[in-house]
């Protein structure tokens, strides 16, 4: 069976250089290229010291002379979407870990994926814990009416509230039919309590020292359910990050949410 080829677009990042490592340590993929913003040298080499591959800064450069089945990204959005309009152009299907995207970004993606003839698989989160958290999130909301999430990262996270705490509060207000219900106190005196999403108010934490945590906070009278996943290391997103190269490949359409692929 032929190998996926893989490109790494951010391979420079935290969490690119543990897709780096993942794709090339896997027996039916093979990572064939890399880009990165602070690409410093015509070529990358292979954590394991099995080789090394072409890296640039110049994505479409890459795309066209590495010919890849498949591009990662864990990048920031303004420079994932304009790669993404470029892998679609090229044919290539694309796994976005990336956040922080626009309804019309996603929007677009999808069309893309579909005019083109590509699969698109993007998710707020890989790691496979953080997703059956939400799956949970979504059952416990139909028993409660009111319920808030607590989100926590390392200081140098762009966006807040994360794009799992948005997608988990989206969710849990679709899985119960309506939004949750407000906190009793409203107007000034809640100015400072974090962004609403369908009746969910969501607080950020940013600070050094952590990595990526999030809980959710259920409350009825008399009682409170707290639903609580940690990241200790990158590594974990490395699982649902492989399964989703090797799904994208087979599915010639836009998944949102790894949940898809779970079947959950």
């Amino acid at each position: 069976m032929e190998k996926i080829s893989v490109v790494v677009h951010g391979a420079s990042g935290r969490v690119g250089q543990e897709v780096v490592k993942a794709v090339s340590q896997e027996p039916g993929m093979k990572l064939v290229g890399a880009v990165d913003v602070k690409a410093s040298a015509p070529e990358l080499i292979l954590p394991d010291g099995a080789g090394k591959v072409p890296f640039s800064t110049d994505f479409k450069s890459i795309l066209t002379t590495c010919k890849p089945d498949v591009v990662v990204d864990f990048t920031i959005a303004k420079a994932c979407m304009p790669a993404v309009r470029v892998a679609a152009e090229l044919g290539v299907s694309m796994v976005i870990g990336t956040t922080g995207f626009s309804a019309d970004e996603l929007t677009e993606m999808e069309r893309l994926a579909k005019s083109k003839k590509i699969g698109i698989v993007i998710a707020s989160n890989f790691a496979l814990g953080a997703v059956i958290m939400i799956h949970l999130a979504k059952i416990a909301g139909k028993f409660f009416d009111h319920a808030e999430i607590i989100e926590l990262h390392h200081d140098r996270k762009m966006d807040a509230p994360s794009g799992t705490a948005l997608s988990t509060a989206r969710a849990m207000a679709e899985a119960k039919g309506k939004p949750f219900s407000p906190p009793a106190v409203q107007g000034a005196a809640s100015v400072s309590r974090g962004e609403n999403s369908g009746g969910i108010n969501l607080h950020a934490v940013r600070l050094p020292g952590l990595m990526a945590h999030q809980e959710i906070i259920f409350g009825a009278a008399g009682q409170t359910l707290t639903i609580r996943h940690d990241t200790i290391n990158r590594e974990c997103y490395m699982p649902g990050v492989l399964m989703a190269v090797k799904e994208v490949v087979k599915r010639k359409t836009y998944i949102y949410g790894l949940d898809k692929l779970l079947g959950l």
